[in-house]
């Protein structure tokens, strides 16, 4: 059993109200403490390798800001890349009472270039639009549209369904 202390407090929300309901449980989690500005932690869920942070609202720009990176052996940080061993990279969403979680499957960041691969260098931090984010450029309603379909905001509607395919989406290719 996960001692709930060790969860930051976006993760103990997405805890209670979506993973108990689903049968996620959380074990292993690893609170890294120079990302605690992004609550930034990893963790198992189910035995899956979880990456987690939460996203920020800056003040000039639409969409909301998130680390992604690691510090190399000479204590440099990093973009991931697609030797790390983890799974989903979880980026969890705030805005005034509405919030969401986007679960985005590795290959995926591998696929879109967020990932260090033998193809492309990978990002030290990128934004990410929540549905309720209205996109002021093309470039931007591009990524909000693509990143959607890794999106699920957690209320009275939450898309359970939705939500057990997006943690079983890249756990399948482990079966």
């Amino acid at each position: 059993m996960i001692e709930i202390e060790t969860l930051n407090k976006n993760l103990i929300e997405v805890k209670t109200k979506i993973y108990d309901k689903l049968s996620l449980n959380i074990s292993k989690v690893n609170n890294e403490l120079e990302g605690i500005e992004y609550d930034a932690c990893q963790f198992e869920l189910n035995g899956m390798k979880i990456v987690s942070r939460s996203s920020k609202i800056t003040p000039k720009k639409v969409g909301q800001f998130v680390t992604f990176w690691k510090r190399n052996q000479n204590k440099e940080t990093e973009p991931y890349s697609e030797n790390d061993q983890f799974d989903f990279y979880v980026i969890n969403s705030k805005s005034g009472d509405r919030f969401g979680q986007f679960v985005f499957p590795k290959s995926e960041l591998i696929n879109k270039g967020f990932i260090t691969s033998e193809k492309k260098d990978g990002k030290r931090g990128f934004r990410v639009y929540p549905i309720w984010d209205k996109t002021l450029n093309k470039q931007a309603e591009k990524t909000q549209k693509w990143q959607l379909n890794y999106f699920y905001e957690i209320d009275k509607t939450t898309d359970f369904k939705k939500v057990n395919e997006l943690y079983c989406t890249t756990n399948l290719g482990r079966l």
